[in-house]
This record gives structure tokens, C-alpha cells and sequence, in this order.
């Protein structure tokens, strides 16, 4: 059974930072990429950042420069740095699992390619 738990969500101002966690367990393929994916309010779901676990690393146009997304296999956690927060970052952040480990870039930045879904973390930029 594979579960993700997010964490690190909370409130900050406009130009701030915060980095989300989520922990991947009982994942028993090594080949694998996690995405990170936001909603906010009235908007359609949309993916943020993808990792392999090779290590190869996407970012959505809106987040990058501003974003990083890294791991750490021996704690099986995925983090999402995301710095000079604005107001339209304000969403529910999921952390979400896929297997598609040769996808090209553009299906990994897609939410309809994640099959494993953690429950989410609100961030709020005010």
C-alpha cells in the first residue's frame, strides 16, 4: 500500500519562503517519479514540479526559478522549496507518485499522469 504524507504548509507573506516534505512509503518500485501538484479555489489542479528518482528534475513555467524540487532516497522524501512566494501561489499542495519512470517532461508536469496521491498541505500567501 503506498501512502504519501505532506507536511510543511502553513501561512506566510508575499516574498517569503516555505519548503513542503512528503514522505513515500511502502513504494516498492525504485524507478519512480513524485510530482508536486497545487489547487486552489475554483482552479483546476495543476503540477508544480516532478523528480525522478534518477534524479532528473521538472518545473512548471509558472514556479521556475523560484522553485526546487530535491530528494532524499535514504528517507524516502521528496521536498518542494519554493522562495519569493506570491499571492497566486495560495493553493492545496499534493504530493503525488507515478511509475511512468520514462515519461517525457511534459506528462510528468501533467496531474493526469500521478496515480498515488497524498492528502495534501494548504499554503496561504498573503
Amino acid at each position: 500500500h503506498v501512502q504519501l504524507v505532506e507536511s510543511g504548509g502553513g501561512s506566510v507573506q508575499a516574498g517569503g519562503s516555505l519548503t513542503l516534505s512528503c514522505v513515500v512509503s511502502a513504494y516498492t518500485y525504485s524507478k519512480r517519479c513524485v510530482g508536486w501538484l497545487r489547487q486552489a479555489p475554483g482552479k483546476e489542479r495543476e503540477a508544480v514540479a516532478s523528480i525522478r528518482s534518477g534524479g532528473g528534475r521538472y518545473y512548471a513555467d509558472s514556479v521556475e526559478g523560484r522553485t526546487t524540487i530535491s530528494q532524499d532516497s535514504a528517507k524516502n522524501t521528496v521536498y518542494l522549496q519554493m522562495d519569493n512566494l506570491k499571492p497566486e501561489d495560495t493553493a492545496m499542495y499534493y504530493c503525488a507518485a507515478t511509475q511512468l519512470f520514462r515519461a517525457e517532461p511534459r506528462i510528468l508536469l501533467r496531474p493526469s499522469a500521478y496515480t498515488h496521491w497524498g492528502q495534501g498541505t494548504q499554503v496561504t500567501v498573503s
